[in-house]
């Protein structure tokens, strides 16, 4: 196993026709569908750069930018943003173009956290990324940043510690009503 690879060695992009089986009850692309591509495309891309099974551990925030339109093209690109120990942060992004005007529409881009997976199912060391220039610093300290933030919103609404008058007031302005038992 190498020990450090660059993005570029695991980059991947593929492009498909959207067809009338992957619309939704609105005539447009579901959203469902594009996600799964979407997870394809991350799974190919770790498992090309750790030359391993991946799984996907977890999904940070799905932006669905633009519809997608029955018989447009989608290109999906996929590359290594961040490496931990055993697992990677994969940058996606989807793109839409209209095949009779050439139009482009950026769609979607989302984070796909993936893990290396031994034969066993353990798992198991990646290696770590090469990165070349300023956008890659930038997607780095970006995916070390959304760790953080996943963290501290993991535990601070973690039910144990959880103090609803530190939250209450957040919900003045919000379309609740609040009706707690007093017991």
């Amino acid at each position: 196993m190498d020990k450090f690879k660059t993005a570029k060695q695991s980059r991947i992009s593929i492009t498909e026709l959207m067809l009338p089986s992957h619309s939704n009850f609105g005539g447009k692309v579901h959203g469902g569908h594009i996600l799964n591509l979407m997870d394809q495309i991350a799974f190919a891309c770790a498992s090309k750069h750790s030359r391993k099974y991946c799984v996907t551990a977890s999904v940070n925030k799905v932006d669905f930018l633009n519809p997608i339109e029955v018989g447009e093209l989608i290109t999906l690109k996929a590359s290594v943003n961040y490496t931990g120990r055993t697992s990677m942060v994969i940058g996606v992004r989807v793109e839409s173009e209209n095949i009779t005007t050439g139009k482009k529409k950026h769609c979607n881009s989302s984070y796909f956290t993936m893990v290396a997976k031994d034969s066993d199912g353990r798992s198991t060391p990646v290696p770590g990324l090469i990165i070349e220039d300023e956008q890659g610093v930038r997607r780095f300290a970006r995916s070390i940043q959304r760790k953080k933030q996943a963290m501290s919103r993991s535990t601070q609404f973690d039910s144990s510690q959880f103090k609803i008058h530190d939250h209450i007031k957040d919900l003045d302005q919000e379309n609740v009503k609040i009706d707690l038992d007093p017991a």
